[in-house]
């Protein structure tokens, strides 16, 4: 919840379709001088480099596990390395920290080594004992995937989400909460337009109906 923290999406779609780079922006995003995107992904690049081209002054690609494991296109990692995304590999994030104001102020990571291949077939990242240490970033980007925001389950009291964050609904695309329904990567997980296009089109449906009682 501290100022500075964008996910990835929220933050190429308000600098590129919100114009929020622009002075007169109604949106603006705070970009920092020193920038952490956590993520090794084709968007956790185009974040970091974007940064860049905000005004940043440094930005980091903090990524959990090696540079042979990045998901990342290959081009696209050549390419921010090319313009100077300093990466630092085998770090996770165990939490930011924020100033007395809300901004963010910090980051604090352990290092990584990595182990057996898991579930996935990519080695298993494993944290190095006493290796905590704090990064100085006043902006966090996470770029983790396809997920819900975890502030709609934080901050909605008596909403059913699964182990994953996904909300829980039933047959006709209703929520624990009466009156409330939902669909799409919210509830799927990453999945495609037309499966979200297809929830919407249930839950409209579904609030025709109970409306119509």
């Amino acid at each position: 919840s501290l100022k500075g923290v964008y996910s990835a999406n929220e933050f190429l779609t308000r600098s590129n379709l919100m114009k929020a780079y622009l002075p007169t922006s109604k949106t603006p995003i705070r970009t920092g001088k020193k920038v952490a995107v956590v993520g090794g992904g084709n968007v956790a690049m185009d974040a970091a480099r974007s940064a860049l081209r905000l005004g940043a002054e440094t930005v980091y690609i903090v990524y959990r596990r090696g540079m042979a494991e990045l998901p990342a296109r290959k081009e696209e990692v050549e390419h921010a390395e090319e313009e100077g995304i300093i990466f630092k590999t085998l770090t996770n994030p165990v939490k930011i920290n924020g100033n007395e104001n809300g901004y963010v102020a910090s980051m604090t990571c352990v290092e990584m080594e990595l182990g057996e291949p898991d579930a996935s077939g990519r080695r298993r990242p494993i944290e190095k004992v006493g290796s905590e240490h704090d990064l100085p970033v006043d902006c966090v980007i996470m770029s983790l995937g396809t997920t819900p925001n975890p502030l709609i389950k934080n901050t909605t009291p008596g909403l059913e989400v699964n182990r994953k964050g996904g909300i829980v609904v039933n047959e006709a695309g209703l929520t624990s909460h009466q009156n409330v329904y939902a669909g799409g990567d919210a509830v799927t997980g990453a999945a495609t337009v037309i499966l979200a296009m297809g929830a919407g089109k249930l839950g409209a449906k579904s609030i025709d109906e109970a409306l119509s009682k």
